[in-house]
């Protein structure tokens, strides 16, 4: 019986851990400067994480979001598609928001950076970030107005990333 016991650990031991699924971007301007990068992953609890580290963005108050399709080519980026929305409507003051990829706007001071993580409640990122067409992280001109449909009146698109999974 240890013998089956110690046999049943080992075994256990050496299974590999289940992964959270995980994607990442390099975020772009539309010259093609590089302005930092955007990680999103699942956690234990069900709740997404997106953690954003941006520089050389314009000063001022901007949405971002994560959208559709994991393309950047157009230069103004709408080839990225509308906000991964699923079943709900755009923004947290509406009744039936958010959207899985709607985030609150970034605030970046004058030396361009701007960091901060975010909990994301409805995004499930195997479901909404992995499909077949992939997504996107998009740094708007503007702000979030969180109601305006279907994307906030948040201006054009200045940076975007082609979110791609992550592997341990």
């Amino acid at each position: 019986m240890k013998t089956l016991t110690a046999a049943i650990l080992v075994a256990g031991l050496a299974a590999p851990a289940l992964q959270a699924a995980e994607v990442s971007a390099d975020v772009t301007d539309r010259d093609g400067n590089r302005l930092g990068a955007v990680r999103v992953h699942d956690t234990p609890s069900g709740v997404a994480v997106a953690t954003l580290t941006l520089n050389s963005v314009p000063a001022g108050i901007h949405a971002v979001h994560l959208h559709e399709t994991g393309d950047c080519s157009a230069s103004d980026f709408k080839s990225a598609g509308g906000h991964v929305a699923g079943d709900r409507a755009h923004g947290v003051m509406t009744e039936d928001g958010p959207h899985p990829g709607d985030m609150p706007n970034l605030t970046v001071k004058s030396d361009g950076v701007g960091e901060v993580e975010v909990f994301l409640p409805f995004l499930n990122v195997s479901e909404h970030l992995l499909d077949e067409d992939g997504a996107a992280f998009v740094i708007h001109e503007g702000v979030d107005d969180y109601e305006s449909q279907p994307a906030g009146d948040a201006g054009e698109r200045i940076a975007c990333g082609e979110l791609t999974e992550r592997t341990q």
